[in-house]
């Protein structure tokens, strides 16, 4: 059996490899084998904090929502829970990444749908 020589096929293999973690410290960006273990343990990080990203932000909201609803109120009676229940009975299609928008930046109106979703009994 004639003997193969991988010279440029292994040599592009690892170049591509290089070039993704040339940005890794020591080792990690030098040796091939340490390389390519940083390399699959960087994509399998990126992946699982993609998803991690939704629902963090989902909780930012979620908590700004909450703090602005739970201001100027008597007592505390009024929270997220009931301000989010009296959005879907109302059938208002708002999200909470546009509600905290208007929560943080225009308080005014944030207390005008509040208002408007309370007195609509």
């Amino acid at each position: 059996m004639t003997r193969v020589k991988r010279g440029y096929t292994a040599r592009r293999r690892r170049k591509k490899i290089r070039l993704f973690a040339s940005t890794f410290k020591g080792a990690h960006s030098r040796l091939i084998r340490t390389t390519t273990q940083q390399r699959m343990r960087a994509l399998v990080s990126s992946h699982r904090d993609r998803i991690r990203k939704k629902r963090d932000f989902r909780r930012l909201w979620i908590t700004r929502i909450n703090a602005v609803t739970r201001e100027d109120r008597l007592f505390y009676i009024y929270s997220y829970s009931l301000f989010i229940h009296n959005l879907y009975k109302r059938q208002l299609l708002l999200n909470r990444k546009i509600l905290a928008q208007i929560a943080l930046s225009n308080k005014n109106c944030f207390d005008i749908i509040s208002n408007k979703i309370i007195n609509q009994k």
